[in-house]
């Protein structure tokens, strides 16, 4: 039965385990055994683990795997991809492979900044509050000197500050809203520390403000936070080729595979239910590489989805046309990423990911991140507007319905040479395995 439990934080490391395996569990010691095989042998290395986030029992472990030929702006990379769903990677792959040949991939940043806010209660005269903002506007700056010193000498730093009336949605409501440029860094904490001190400075100036009447001086500030949603921290990834060049064989033109892709496309671009799971492709792509280079995947994918409902209705984050008998794939989506700071100098294999990508600075992890989206998206419907996603997913499935069974490396090689030529489905392979197995207890 489950109970409470006190100090909890303050346990160690064994003791927590005992506590959740004692309670939890049916079978403690297999629970506990479990646990402990996901732990690293390399002491030091299971410490730093340990001291990512609180209250650790043990690691969670995802694969990593790599999609190789993706050429972007005429640079060739392998790009790692940290991710549980079957056939992604293999997707990316194809989809780098079939694009190698057809001048690869183009990207651009066409902007960095991210966004902050402070928001703030104030009861009063409007006009009076712009006066006072315009008063203490360079002082809010000033203020965050010791702050900003070593990130303005990389050329980052606070861009703008702006003062925004919100009264109309929600009584006496206003905001700071802040603008920032943090290089090859994320920002998050850079950003929080900035607005802090905005705020600590906002109201303290208040009091002093001989326009404000005593209950205008009593600014009440309800939080300082730095946005997810990026819209002016964009990338554009595209793909293009002569409509001709996209046939590899005959079962299809490639006028009609494109002709029938971008309505795939369009169908994305006005109808949600469609458009949620168009996009849960592209993410596949990019929170498989924003997770294997230690970047946060839920903000992104919070920026993302916002980003993909800016104009009122939900919809698709890739485009397609065909103009003078060229087709071109694109997208433009908000990246807020960082190749320095938070997980990318402390664990191991984030480094070796950045390696791998060549020591990639913010902006180009930007566009590798979203070329890896597209390239997804690509595959997606690539195989919806010509065999259909089962055929190539399931088979990609086969071994995890087979591990599902405790299929012995006898059995694998059989039934994946069986499936080489039939559909796979979870009940074709439970029947042939089950046949599989009668036929050898004979």
């Amino acid at each position: 039965m489950s109970k409470t439990i006190a100090g909890f934080s303050k346990l160690s490391k064994s003791k927590k385990i005992d506590w959740i395996v004692d309670t939890y569990f049916s079978d403690a010691e297999d629970a506990k055994e479990i646990l402990k095989q996901y732990w690293n042998s390399n002491i030091k290395l299971q410490q730093l683990h340990d001291e990512f986030i609180e209250n650790t029992i043990t690691n969670y472990y995802l694969p990593l795997g790599v999609a190789p030929n993706f050429l972007i702006n005429n640079k060739l990379y392998t790009i790692p991809m940290a991710i549980e769903e079957s056939s992604v990677v293999a997707a990316a792959s194809k989809a780098a492979k079939f694009w190698l040949e057809r001048g690869g991939f183009k990207t651009k940043v066409i902007a960095t900044t991210k966004i902050g806010q402070v928001h703030f209660i104030y009861q009063g005269n409007f006009e009076k509050l712009k006066q006072f903002f315009t008063q203490v506007k360079s002082k809010l700056i000033d203020d965050t000197e010791a702050i900003t010193r070593n990130m303005k000498k990389r050329g980052g730093g606070i861009i703008d500050i702006e003062l925004r009336d919100k009264s109309s949605s929600i009584n006496n409501y206003y905001q700071l809203h802040a603008s920032f440029e943090t290089l090859d860094a994320m920002g998050a904490n850079f950003i929080n520390s900035c607005l802090e001190q905005f705020a600590k400075t906002f109201k303290q100036e208040a009091l002093q403000f001989a326009l404000f009447s005593k209950e205008e001086k009593q600014i009440d500030i309800v939080m300082s936070i730095l946005s997810n949603y990026v819209p002016d921290c964009l990338v554009r990834a595209e793909v293009s080729c002569p409509i001709e060049d996209l046939s590899e064989n005959d079962t299809i033109s490639g006028e009609d595979f494109a002709n029938k892709f971008i309505q795939a496309v369009n169908i994305a671009e006005i109808e949600p239910y469609r458009a949620v799971t168009h996009n849960k492709g592209v993410m596949n792509g990019i929170d498989a590489v924003v997770l294997a280079t230690g970047n946060d995947f839920r903000a992104v994918e919070a920026g993302v989805h916002a980003y993909a409902a800016r104009n009122g209705s939900y919809s698709s984050l890739t485009h397609a046309k065909i103009e003078n008998g060229i087709f071109t794939f694109w997208t433009e989506l908000p990246l807020a990423l960082g190749t320095v700071g938070g997980l990318t100098g402390l664990h191991p294999l984030v480094k070796l990911a950045l390696e791998l990508l060549h020591k990639p600075s913010a902006k180009e992890l930007m566009q590798i991140v979203a070329v890896a989206g597209l390239a997804q998206n690509f595959a997606a419907l690539r195989s919806l507007t010509t065999t259909g996603i089962q055929q190539g997913h399931m088979k990609m499935h086969l071994m995890n319905i087979l591990n599902q069974f405790e299929a012995n490396d006898d059995e694998k090689l059989a039934l994946t040479e069986h499936f080489k030529t039939n559909p796979v489905t979870h009940s074709a392979v439970t029947e042939a395995l089950t046949k599989l197995r009668s036929n050898s207890e004979k």
